[in-house]
């Protein structure tokens, strides 16, 4: 297990001589955040980004995420020009020492919540998303104001508009079809390149808005790794994605797929289910509906040695940033996966 942070680069308000302080803090996962989706990064900003991680005492080799654009996930014919540079993404990443990339294929919407600064009876915030709430959002209502967090801010309202209506007109299968073929050239590349591809799952794991999903549960997991079925094809192991939903056996799924090899990054957090949605929680087990011992236990258990790191953390404190990425509660939970790995190791062993 190799525990990693993420950082979002020069913009974060975390300085990373804090990072280097979490005991047992090992590898950064960022990435160039000033680059269109589907554009080529440049070189000299991936050797920023490194210069700036090695310094700090930490290592760079984890990149989250390399955006895939629409227009792949759409079938588009201007596809093959992106994946053309998601390729030479690929390439240069890894020529600076990168061994995994974590991405998605959500249409549209990445995570999706419907407030971010929920308040806990503790009095710490989170991000929560209730059905209710997210029901009377409709994307493609030209009279609607609302919004959720999670939605891509490059987009105006009438692109926005655009691209779901695009996504609402087409089925799973099809957007399947899409991925297979993007898979089918970018696996290879990855495989030469010695990194390892890591799919995030679907945030939450429903279709939300009429827009197809896909990557959702165990048995889409099967169908994803099968559709090129070497060892760089992997998934990240999103702990919150998947446990927002009851029918998803998560400490099943840890697993299943540490023991197939194919799990590459766990994202570990906590999240309540609630008869109409779910909100995020502190790490500890106690605190949600989750058995984080369970899952880390069959993580270790069949052979994980991926990259992990401690996923959305409440604001406490008095904290005040980027919503489910501040320092406090995160490194809280870093201790608390830590704690468990070293105890699990050493009782097992």
């Amino acid at each position: 297990m190799k525990l990693s942070f993420r950082w979002y680069g020069r913009e974060d308000s975390i300085p990373l001589q804090y990072i280097t302080q979490i005991p047992g803090m090992q590898t950064i996962v960022t990435a160039v955040y000033d680059v269109p989706a589907g554009e080529v990064w440049p070189r000299e900003s991936i050797a920023g980004l490194k210069a700036m991680v090695e310094a700090a005492g930490l290592s760079f080799e984890v990149i989250e995420s390399i955006p895939v654009h629409e227009d792949i996930k759409l079938g588009l014919d201007s596809r093959d020009r992106y994946i053309a540079n998601y390729c030479e993404n690929i390439r240069r990443v890894a020529e600076a020492g990168i061994r995994c990339i974590c991405y998605n294929f959500m249409p549209v919407f990445d995570w999706t919540r419907t407030e971010t600064e929920h308040v806990l009876p503790d009095g710490s915030t989170t991000l929560v998303y209730y059905e209710d709430e997210a029901s009377r959002v409709n994307p493609l209502d030209s009279d609607s104001d609302l919004t959720l967090p999670g939605w891509d801010a490059s987009y105006s309202r009438e692109e926005l508009r655009r691209v779901a209506a695009q996504y609402q007109q087409m089925s799973e299968e099809k957007l399947w079809e899409n991925l297979t073929y993007f898979l089918e050239r970018i696996i290879p590349v990855a495989v030469e390149c010695g990194v390892n591809m890591a799919i995030h799952e679907d945030d939450p794991c429903w279709s939300i808005f009429g827009l197809p999903r896909i990557i959702t549960c165990e048995e889409k997991l099967d169908r994803f790794l099968k559709i090129v079925d070497v060892p760089n094809n992997g998934i990240t192991l999103c702990t919150g994605s998947l446990g927002c939903s009851a029918r998803n056996d998560v400490v099943r799924m840890a697993a299943k797929y540490a023991a197939m090899g194919r799990i590459h990054f766990a994202h570990m957090r906590n999240v309540a289910l609630l008869s109409n949605g779910f909100e995020e929680r502190a790490h500890l087990s106690a605190c949600g509906s989750l058995d984080m011992y369970a899952i880390m236990k069959a993580l270790h258990d069949n052979g994980f040695n991926g990259y992990i790191r401690p996923d959305h953390g409440r604001m406490i404190w008095g904290e005040t940033g980027r919503p489910g990425y501040g320092l406090y509660d995160r490194a809280l939970g870093a201790a608390y996966l830590n704690g468990l790995w070293e105890a699990i190791s050493k009782f097992f062993n």
